[in-house]
């Protein structure tokens, strides 16, 4: 694309220029039909659906979980109430790192950063009272997402939802973990087996399942530009196709249960830009590379969160309008579904009435702006398809450099792209530094005195008696169908059959979280990160 740009020229946050004026001549020999098509269609540059928000508009969801089962459970309830579509589930560290609550290294961990589920008793008292049958339900697990997925499917089994009526994702994508995030358990290629094996469980038991939210998110919030975000997901996705591909499944009967999961910056323009081209970049992928012939496999759907990382403890309220000019982005952007982040999420846990405000957010956008009454607001902008061009080469020349370095995993063994990430952190944290980059109420703008806030904080005692509910299990459980069972799953990890079945076998006895998961690790091990680099 040609760009008539006059001087100076600004840097994005993938340290690209940004024009101060875009002409038409910067659309000089651009192929509309090859490079962005209508809504709804190949490449889907300007969305996945025909009618995008003008028929409904994207799903609402908040992210919750804290303290123990019942507590979390009630927020959810509070949630539904005030008019959310989804539930998105926040898990503590111990079930994230499959272990129990009563295991010696989770110990001042438990409920602190989502709610604690040691067990199917737990994913019972989760959900009690909440109608699975209609309601979406988002679970950020990665590790433990085949655990945690099962005890979802009992449960709703025992409230008579099939599992064919179930809709949800779970976030599964361990690849990121290695890069940003840490909370993975086995190694990489024992996790991506894993994988595959929830791609085929779910095609033949929860057909409405989304198998995996491949996550750029937590690489964004350690720093990641919109870039390198979408890059390294996409370059993540392509792994876990060809992990799927060599154990058998045919590419149009997972991928269109794929999804992706991506952060909303202040940055508004570069947001859309990054968007834009990420479905592109897909539905090339898809059909180019991996030849799928089915549309919904060649679509990038994706759920969007507002940047926790941008959210300051210093005049928090502040934050209400970051949250609110991010969720516009997502939106604009074409998310399927979004979280808003709460304004106080910097000090603590959210409270009830900014959870119910972040919300609110959403629904003024939906319904009180103008941006739902059409399809592709920046349909045609000089500086939308420019900066989505620019993003777009940005990307697949690291992309290409992950393939380069011989595939995502490869890349992740060689440190490759989280010290990429690292590189882009240190660059935006000395721009805050020297008050090269403006953060309100941070850098600038900034006030004597804080004004005091209430914040939730969660029970010390919660930890005590989750511990007591694990005894209890344990003593009136029958050890040996336990035994048994865990067992299965042992030999089963040594084989190629499907892990899905054991493990369900054990959780129905009651096993617990951790205790599925060490029977993994006895087989499989734990995965060391490699210092040296």
């Amino acid at each position: 694309m040609t760009v008539m740009a006059e001087t100076p020229v600004a840097l994005s946050e993938s340290d690209l220029p940004i024009a101060q004026v875009y002409q038409e001549s910067a659309l000089d020999g651009f192929d509309a039909a090859e490079r962005l098509g209508s809504p709804g269609k190949y490449p889907f540059t300007r969305g996945v659906y025909p009618t995008m928000y003008t028929g409904r508009p994207w799903t609402m969801r908040q992210y919750a979980g804290f303290g123990n089962a019942k507590e979390s459970n009630e927020r959810y309830h509070q949630l539904v109430k005030a008019g959310t579509g989804g539930l998105s589930v926040a898990f503590d560290l111990p079930t994230q790192m499959g272990y129990d609550s009563d295991e010696s290294i989770a110990s001042g961990e438990v409920g602190k950063v989502g709610v604690a589920i040691d067990s199917l008793d737990d994913m019972r008292t989760l959900f009690n009272g909440l109608p699975l049958d209609k309601v979406s339900t988002s679970m950020t697990i990665n590790a433990p997402a085949a655990t945690l997925l099962l005890m979802y499917q009992l449960t709703a089994a025992e409230q008579g939802v099939a599992g064919k009526q179930l809709t949800g994702t779970i976030q599964n994508d361990v690849l990121k973990e290695y890069i940003a995030r840490g909370t993975y358990i086995y190694p990489p290629k024992e996790s991506l087996r894993l994988i595959s094996d929830i791609f085929s469980y779910c095609h033949e038991e929860m057909p409405r399942w989304n198998t995996i939210s491949i996550s750029g998110y937590h690489m964004a919030e350690a720093g990641a530009t919109p870039a390198q975000e979408i890059a390294f997901t996409l370059a993540n996705a392509k792994e876990y196709v060809r992990t799927a591909l060599a154990a058998g499944l045919d590419i149009d009967d997972f991928a269109p249960r794929l999804s992706f999961f991506f952060v909303a910056r202040t940055t508004l323009l570069e947001e859309v830009a990054k968007f834009r081209a990420a479905r592109r970049i897909w539905a090339h992928i898809m059909k180019d590379e991996f030849g799928a012939k089915n549309p919904k496999s060649q679509m990038l759907r994706f759920h969007t969160q507002t940047a926790g990382v941008q959210l300051t403890a210093q005049q928090p309220e502040v934050n209400m309008v970051r949250v609110a000019l991010q969720g516009l982005g997502a939106v604009l952007g074409g998310t399927q579904s979004l979280h808003t982040n709460s304004f106080d999420e910097a000090l603590a846990l959210p409270s009830q009435k900014a959870a119910r405000l972040a919300l609110r957010t959403q629904q003024v956008i939906a319904f009180e702006t103008d941006v739902c009454k059409t399809v592709d607001p920046f349909a045609g902008s000089y500086v939308m398809e420019s900066m989505t061009d620019d993003v777009e080469t940005a990307a697949l020349a690291l992309m290409e450099a992950v393939e380069d370095k011989g595939g995502a995993v490869a890349a992740i063994e060689q440190g490759f792209q989280k010290a990429e990430i690292e590189r882009s952190a240190y660059r935006i944290a000395l721009e805050i530094d020297h008050k090269e980059r403006t953060v309100v109420g941070l850098n600038k703008y900034t006030l004597d005195q804080e004004e005091p806030f209430e914040t939730l904080h969660v029970d010390p005692r919660i930890e005590a008696d989750q511990c007591e509910r694990l005894a209890a299990l344990r003593k009136e459980r029958d050890s040996d169908a336990v035994s048994r069972a865990l067992d299965s799953v042992r030999s089963t990890a040594g084989t190629t059959d499907n892990l899905l079945h054991p493990m369900k076998e054990a959780l129905a006895a009651r096993a617990t979280g951790g205790e599925v998961a060490h029977a993994l690790r006895d087989v499989w091990g734990t995965y060391v990160p490699n210092d040296a680099f």
